[in-house]
């Protein structure tokens, strides 16, 4: 499956889905392993890995008479390298934010003398 950032986005925006893939990276799991760590139904929860599975970020397997859900960490390169193009904007805005401490500090230093 060949998905884009607005996929990974897609997937990523909801909290339970996040936690989902908390979960996940730990060990792969069956929808009733997921469910019983949420309060909400099975059928909400397969909601959620389909959508996950739609943002390439899942994979499931049918293992006997369950399907086993894994993490797929590769499509999230794709949303980490478009937030990274922002990285340098908040770099600034950090320096600018330290500059700004620094400079009343210094001068609340010189009101105490």
């Amino acid at each position: 499956m060949n998905t884009g950032p607005q996929d990974v986005f897609r997937a990523l925006a909801d909290p339970t889905r996040r936690q989902i893939l908390l979960y996940l990276s730990a060990e792969s799991l069956a929808i009733a392993d997921i469910a019983e760590r949420f309060d909400i139904t099975r059928t909400a929860i397969n909601k959620h890995l389909t959508i996950l599975e739609e943002g390439g970020l899942i994979s499931r397997e049918a293992r006997g008479r369950e399907r086993r859900n894994t993490l797929n960490p590769e499509p999230l390169r794709s949303a980490f390298e478009w937030l990274g193009y922002f990285e340098h904007f908040w770099d600034e805005k950090l320096t600018n934010l330290q500059r700004e401490i620094a400079k009343d500090m210094s001068e609340l230093k010189e009101t105490d003398k």
